[in-house]
């Protein structure tokens, strides 16, 4: 049996021998992107180099990336899906393109050095071509020459095989993703390939190959600069290896569903629900864990990457209900998690006080929350009794709208209003709450759309600006508070600024007033802004600040405002910056909140 240890080991060998440069995970809350929660994938935290910045460790590059997708959340619970996972990928920005790539990408996975994997349990697909793009022949030749069967080789449209741009204009170009056979044959037959027979075939591994750019006016143009981006997803990789047709029971997943089998009494195999139900808290508790290990210290909360937070444990507490789960289990299954992948992401260890605290202060919080939606639901049922009494008309359904009130007000579960009204003998109208919720969700999909307006790392003049505010406001609040302050996180639009960071009280009147005048007159003293490339050690004795160290790779940038001797901020950051500090304009904190405890936000405008 590989091990997950071993295969991001042999991985990260593997691309070492063709010269990557081994780059650690970025956070898994990207560092002043508005446009998304968090980081989705392999190829986010280095979005700037594939547009053409120069990454402090070259032109080649392969890492494993913590990653959290939460879009299809509601599928969890099957074989395969989860809202975290490790990402496995390999970068060219302008360097080898889509022979090497692929070569690579073959050898890998057959050579008997590395994966072994038997190459008649492969098959690929291509992009088929349409009026922006040709078909993409090369990509197939290369497969053909390096050993995959002619067989094995699928065309597919766009919407399968083609990546980006990730706003509306930007880098994107077609991919070419292999897949491992997961039929119940040993071996797929002559006439099956990933369009033929989409079932049985899955996807291990994709090669993105960005070469056009998507213009404003929706056309596609040659890019000077051609990246390749690849993404093997490590847990997929590691059950096809071993032979697993259940994701769940790998290395990393395993240990957490028998901790859940171990508190409740009930067996993983028991019945699909209870399979599905050990799946989503085995899931569900790993994510809130990844995302509270975060060194930006997020908290459960009803906002942003907090309320992902929130809604991940509550659900794992309600699948916790089926499997007879009455008393608090989070953090037994949190400090699992820490076990398994505290040594690979030592920030779990670093900040696992603060996740088991929170964890179970959340979980504590929700089962009173039920317990507040259980009064609400029998006030609901008295109220259909009493109208009986007076009336004679009897109500045995709950509308979908006081469904909904149930879950919207109180947080009280659907599957718990359909439960307890089957004891009451009433129904529930689901489909009128379906029409509610969706309503509910198109509402807070056009609000977070406006909320996180903007593009991919915005490079625009206002958002550089923000950019370098916030290295003034990070200095300033320490010069103030103190040096335990530290960034926890920012978000950035064309509007305002957002910067959190490490304080455990609120900041009087007299200590923001003493922050904007630091600021300002750190924009009136027209500082130049200038960056140099130096190791993490040499940034650190130079009296440089940063939180996210472990995602620059050997070399970071190193941004000063002043000069190297007499600074006012030095930094680690990836860009990008204004020239000098007197464009920015006036600095306004417009206020200052609590986020989560020892945490605090500041939202500011350059006026």
């Amino acid at each position: 049996m590989l091990t997950s240890t071993e295969l991001r080991q042999k991985y990260l060998d593997f691309f070492k021998s063709k010269n990557h440069a081994i780059i650690g995970s970025a956070s898994v809350i990207p560092e002043n992107d508005p446009t998304v929660l968090f980081t989705t994938a392999g190829m986010h935290p280095l979005v700037p180099y594939l547009l053409g910045q120069k990454h402090p460790s070259g032109n080649r590059l392969a890492d494993v990336q913590k990653c959290i997708r939460t879009g299809d959340i509601d599928e969890v619970g099957d074989m395969s899906h989860f809202t975290f996972f490790e990402m496995l990928g390999n970068w060219s920005l302008g360097d080898y393109f889509k022979e090497d790539s692929i070569k690579w990408s073959f050898e890998f996975l057959t050579d008997k050095k590395w994966l072994g994997l038997d190459i008649a349990k492969l098959a690929v697909t291509v992009f088929e071509g349409d009026e922006n793009a040709p078909r993409d022949e090369f990509s197939a030749g290369v497969w053909k020459k390096a050993g995959m069967p002619k067989n094995r080789i699928a065309y597919l449209p766009k919407k399968n095989n083609w990546w980006g741009p990730a706003g509306q204009t930007g880098p994107c170009g077609p991919d070419t993703e292999i897949f491992y056979w997961r039929g119940k044959t040993e071996f797929p037959p002559e006439d099956s390939n990933p369009k033929t027979d989409e079932d049985n075939w899955l996807e291990i591994w994709n090669n993105v190959f960005m070469e056009y750019n998507k213009t404003d006016k929706g056309t596609f143009e040659p890019l000077v600069q051609k990246n390749v981006d690849t993404g093997m997803g490590m847990e997929r990789t590691i059950a096809v290896i071993n032979g697993l047709t259940d994701t769940y029971q790998i290395d990393t997943m395993w240990p957490l569903i028998q901790k859940i089998e171990e508190i409740s009494g009930r067996e993983y195999i028991e019945n699909a629900e209870i399979t599905k139900a050990m799946r989503v808290i085995a899931d569900h508790l790993r994510t809130a864990t990844m995302i509270m290990g975060d060194d930006r210290g997020i908290a459960p909360s009803n906002v942003d990457q907090g309320y992902i937070v929130r809604r991940l444990i509550r659900r794992a507490v309600r699948y916790g209900k089926i499997i007879g789960l009455k008393e608090n289990f989070c953090s037994i299954i949190s400090q699992k998690v820490i076990e398994i992948l505290g040594e690979v992401y030592p920030e779990l260890i670093r900040n696992k006080e603060f996740i088991l605290t929170e964890m179970a202060r959340e979980e504590s919080k929700f089962r009173n929350t039920i317990e507040q939606g259980i009064k609400e639901f029998e006030k609901l049922v008295d109220g259909f009794r009493q109208a009986f009494e007076k009336t004679g008309k009897l109500v045995n359904q709950i509308s979908g709208k006081q469904a909904f009130k149930l879950y919207d007000t109180y947080g009280f579960p659907l599957e718990m209003t359909l439960e307890m009204a089957i004891e009451k003998g009433l129904t529930v109208d689901v489909n009128d709450f379906d029409i509610a919720f969706k309503k509910h969700q198109e509402l807070s999909r056009v609000g977070a759309e406006q909320k996180f307006k903007g593009g991919l790392a915005d490079n625009s003049e206002i958002s550089t600006k923000y950019h370098t505010a916030t290295h003034l406001l990070h200095t300033s609040l320490r010069k103030v508070l103190g040096d335990h302050v530290a960034q926890r996180g920012s978000n950035i639009n064309a509007e305002r600024m957002r910067f959190d960071f490490s304080h455990p009280e609120k900041m009087t009147d007299e200590q923001k007033k003493e922050v904007e005048d630091l600021v300002n007159g750190a924009i009136a003293k027209n500082y130049p802004v200038s960056f140099e490339e130096m190791t993490v050690e040499e940034a650190k004795k130079k009296g440089a600040i940063g939180l996210f160290e472990d995602k620059y790779g050997a070399l970071v940038k190193v941004y000063t405002v002043g000069d190297d001797k007499d600074f006012f901020s030095k930094e680690i950051c990836g860009g990008p910056h204004v020239e000098n500090t007197g464009t920015l304009g006036k600095f306004k904190i417009v206020k200052e909140e609590a986020v989560s405890s020892g945490v605090r936000r500041i939202k500011a405008i350059l006026e």
